[in-house]
């Protein structure tokens, strides 16, 4: 009984801060636990709900419309790929053969173009473009469908320009072989 006093005693002496408590049992064994994290998640929730503003409605995002635009059709000997820009450069669409799902020699057909061609004039759709300016690069064998496909998928084409990059006397050639 006398440890029991002399324990009160020193947690009474004790002062405790001031957002902590000191429980006592029924056996009057004194156990401090402090409350101080309690009572400051308490109060982070009473700042939040307090400085919470009203909910804000979400605006929906206004595409903007391009009614004129370019075309850029590069054609290699392994692949094709056709990009939709604004006249400023900005590119709106693209696809390409490996995207739709053609592998190997199959990306740079005549038919992989038409397919191309059909799928980012779907996704350009959204904007609403018109007319396009048709900018073709490369060698490859879906140049002339790509265009026909540009055609039939209700685009006016403007100008058709063909910017396949031509050296003028550029790399040095090898050493003829000696046999």
């Amino acid at each position: 009984m006398a440890e029991e006093k002399a324990k009160k005693e020193d947690i009474e002496s004790q002062k405790p801060d001031q957002k902590s408590e000191v429980i006592v049992d029924e056996k009057k064994t004194a156990k401090p636990e402090v409350k101080a994290e309690e009572t400051k998640k308490e109060d982070k929730k009473i700042e939040k709900n307090e400085e919470k503003p009203a909910a804000k409605k979400k605006t929906k995002k206004n595409r903007r419309q391009v009614l004129r635009g370019q075309a850029h059709v590069q054609c290699t000997y392994n692949n094709t790929i056709v990009a939709f820009s604004d006249l400023g450069g900005k590119i709106l669409a693209w696809c390409s053969a490996g995207s739709l799902g053609f592998k190997g020699a199959k990306k740079a057909t005549p038919y992989a173009a038409t397919q191309i061609v059909s799928a980012a004039a779907e996704k350009v759709a959204k904007y609403g473009l018109k007319e396009i300016e048709v900018y073709i690069k490369g060698v490859g064998s879906g140049r002339e469908a790509s265009i026909r496909a540009l055609a039939n998928n209700d685009f006016e084409i403007t100008s058709i320009k063909d910017i396949t990059p031509i050296p003028h006397n550029g790399c040095r050639p090898k050493k003829p072989r000696r046999v």
